[in-house]
């Protein structure tokens, strides 16, 4: 092992997760504002509420055990645990550590869970939704096993980087850092095909998706670039991997609810309405009144088209797409997409 001593890297890792936690904290309170701004008690995501409560009920017990584990050993078996605070710090075996990484497998999973929910709710295809769900299989099957050897590695107790624990906790994180950049790739990619459709007859800029695509993007990006430096840490047995993966803790909420939160803010052009080819006989739009205001914000030569509305909805990250017959005319279909972000 290499890098700082485990005692120094727990007390760091103690501080710099307080402060990344308490601005979690503040974000999850942005995202309940976000999530009930102007709405009434029917009309709240409740799943994304519950997945936001849990991130910060995960988060706040890791926090605790943090500080109880730093107590334990500076304070209460500073002198009695043989090598000292080091040693203490040092033992993957010790109950605090195997909670602590419990805990992280589990944000991981509920974090990497619902972002492959969202590709299957943008795509509205289960075939897209296979591999991002296989990975997350994958994050499930690893986590769990990493943490169960790390609890059972009474050989080398010492040692995190002992290569019967490697190659899980390597293919654990390799699976959560593929998971989140294939996701977030194709959220972004739908996301700006839609708008290269909607861009062809738009008359103005006024409710462009660009921003959509930008969130997302910068949420990857903070998530994947901790990932990176934790995997390559860890691979160099260096032992700064122990105050990334404390700090990875607060950072998942933190991406998670940054999301939401800028996407609020952005919520200026609350409707997102685009028209897209199809084939539709030209002339026979329906006369719904969608149809009808769709038309007045989007004048539009006589030509082919198939009209598709698209609403922001600001609740966490969710596509819903459904599909509405206009009731005249020969529209094949009017599609609505609500973006619960």
């Amino acid at each position: 092992m290499s890098g700082i001593p485990s005692d120094t890297g727990a007390l760091m890792s103690a501080v710099l997760e307080g402060i990344l936690y308490g601005f979690s904290v503040l974000m999850f309170t942005g995202t309940i504002w976000a999530l009930t701004y102007k709405r009434s008690l029917q009309d709240i995501n409740r799943p994304i509420a519950v997945v936001a409560v849990l991130l910060l009920l995960v988060s706040t017990v890791h926090m605790i055990v943090t500080i109880i584990r730093v107590e334990n050993g500076f304070v209460k078996y500073r002198d009695t645990w043989p090598g000292g605070p080091a040693a203490f710090f040092a033992d993957i075996t010790e109950e605090t550590y195997v909670i602590k990484h419990a805990l992280y497998i589990f944000q991981t999973v509920l974090a990497d869970g619902v972002m492959v929910y969202r590709c299957y709710i943008v795509w509205q295809s289960a075939r897209i939704a296979i591999i991002p769900g296989i990975l997350w299989c994958a994050i499930v099957v690893t986590g769990v096993h990493a943490v169960y050897s790390v609890s059972q590695a009474s050989s080398n107790p010492g040692d995190v980087f002992a290569s019967q624990l490697t190659k899980w906790i390597t293919a654990f994180f390799a699976s959560t850092i593929t998971t989140n950049l294939l996701c977030s790739g194709l959220l972004a990619y739908r996301i700006w095909t839609i708008e290269r459709e909607v861009a062809k007859v738009r008359t103005s800029k006024r409710g462009t998706m660009i921003p959509i695509v930008r969130i997302l993007v910068d949420a990857a990006v903070l998530y994947s670039v901790v990932l990176f430096s934790l995997l390559i840490c860890f691979l160099s047995g260096n032992n700064g991997e122990s105050v990334l993966t404390d700090l990875v803790m607060p950072i998942i909420s933190i991406a998670f609810y940054m999301v939401l939160i800028r996407i609020t803010l952005n919520r200026k052009n609350r409707s997102y309405i685009s028209t897209v080819f199809s084939t539709v006989p030209r002339g026979t739009i329906g006369s719904d009144g969608t149809t009808q205001e769709t038309l007045q914000d989007y004048p539009m030569k006589p030509l082919q088209v198939h009209i598709s509305k698209y609403t922001q909805n600001d609740g966490p990250s969710a596509y819903r797409v459904r599909s509405d017959q206009p009731s005249t005319g020969k529209v094949e279909s009017l599609g609505r997409v609500s973006l619960d972000m």
